[in-house]
């Protein structure tokens, strides 16, 4: 039966992405907005304290980043001590080139010498402001601390977790050479993102847990949560008007890419966001009722569901907190916002940005919540079936693993097989 679903469901995910496949990222003019700009790496290779009253206003970029407070003009600096930067490009046509940054005392971010930053170019802009720094460069510190997950991964995962970074690592492949830029030249982002979805899933699940029955029921657990989050993710997106563009970064892709179905891509969000927690829960009720299927073999159908399903009700509950958490973390900030206004709660709920979240939060969860009856029905069905050749006469444990067997499991063979062998021997 599984076989029946998965292969069709594999062959339709594979010709997804042959008839999808974009074949690369479209090429558009830089509009020099927001991330939108070319930026190189530079290094801060002087900073001198200076009086602000004395700083040319020629010397201020009007790009109000790292050397501006937000919203300041050159006619508005802050008095007080300023800060002059020397910063030297170090990468791009003008490796070599330096340029100075007046920092504002005020401003969020202060530059101190040595500093790895990044700049932005502006070729339309007068020359001595075609420069400017718009962040720090973070590159060391991000991969150390992604080495340390990978040691500590590999570490306590052994095989498993190797496994687990190559299905990552694939995951980001998809997500990046695939999803992305076929969206970019137009196609529908919910089309893009359940076939790219499932592209990962399979790779990912397949990977890391093997091509067994225990994987398989997973993944078709998986797939019947994914098709009920987008046809709930679709209904309320729709009957919500949730338009999708609600901030700047939103704005700026509407722009450059005005084809771009933006609500679409909200409910795209939802479902690859919605893939991870999912993969966690069927993996992990899947392995919950074949474990209590190697207990005890011969507990029916019905008796692993009802034990999974206690197992799955505990999951249920620390996963669905895990994820409104998750979500209002994010949008901690934007919630602050709201409180300072001193917005009543349906005030704060109805607007287009939270709206967005709590639809987001509350699809996926009923995802998971049903993830959890439907997979464990499945396994529960699937394993009851497998009795397995035994070992020295247990049902349901294959007689190439007897490490598998349990507590139980050794009991019923010392019974069945008339003791030990010393007692045999006596």
């Amino acid at each position: 039966m599984i076989a029946a679903v998965l292969i069709p469901f594999a062959t339709a995910v594979l010709v997804g992405l042959a008839i999808l496949w974009p074949g690369g990222t479209p090429e558009h003019k830089r509009t020099g907005v927001g991330f939108d700009r070319q930026t190189y790496a530079a290094k801060v290779t002087e900073v001198q304290q200076v009086d602000c009253k004395d700083v040319n206003a020629s010397q201020v970029p009007p790009t109000g980043d790292t050397s501006t407070a937000e919203g300041n003009s050159a006619q508005q600096q802050a008095t007080g001590e300023c800060k002059k930067a020397t910063v030297e490009v170090t990468a791009g046509p003008d490796k070599g080139r330096k340029f100075t940054e007046i920092v504002q005392p005020d401003a969020p971010r202060q530059l101190e010498e040595g500093q790895e930053v990044v700049v932005a170019y502006a070729p339309d802009a007068p020359e001595e402001l075609q420069y400017s720094v718009t962040d720090v460069n973070r590159g060391t510190p991000m991969w150390l601390l992604a080495a340390i997950f990978a040691v500590a991964v590999v570490v306590v995962g052994r095989m498993r977790g190797v496994m687990a970074l190559v299905a990552l690592a694939v995951s980001f492949a998809v997500l990046t050479l695939f999803i992305l830029p076929a969206i970019l030249q137009g196609s529908n982002p919910l089309v893009v993102a359940v076939v790219g979805a499932s592209a990962i899933m399979l790779l990912a699940l397949y990977m890391c847990h093997g091509l067994t029955a225990r994987t398989s029921v997973a993944v078709l657990g998986t797939l019947i949560s994914l098709l009920l989050i987008g046809l709930l993710g679709s209904l309320f997106i729709g009957w919500a008007s949730l338009t999708g563009n609600t901030d700047d970064n939103t704005g700026l892709i509407h722009g450059l890419y005005p084809e771009i179905d933006m609500s679409g891509l909200l409910l795209a969000g939802v479902i690859i966001g919605s893939l991870g927690v999912l993969d966690d829960v069927t993996v992990t009720q899947t392995s919950a009722v074949w474990e209590l299927h190697q207990a005890d073999p011969s507990m029916t159908a019905r008796q692993l569901y009802r034990a999974g399903i206690r197992i799955g009700r505990d999951h249920i509950a620390s996963v669905v907190n895990t994820l409104v958490l998750a979500y209002a973390g994010a949008a901690l900030p934007l919630l602050l916002l709201f409180s300072i206004a001193q917005s009543s709660v349906g005030t704060v709920a109805n607007s287009e940005l939270v709206a967005e979240e709590i639809v987001r939060t509350l699809v996926g969860s009923i995802g998971l919540v049903a993830s959890v009856p439907v997979t464990t029905a499945l396994a529960a069905l699937v394993v009851a079936k497998d009795k397995g050749p035994g070992v020295a006469g247990v049902p349901g444990v294959a007689a190439t693993d007897p490490g598998s067997l349990t507590s139980t499991g050794r009991m019923k063979a010392v019974k069945l097989g008339g003791g030990s062998g010393r007692r045999r021997k006596k």
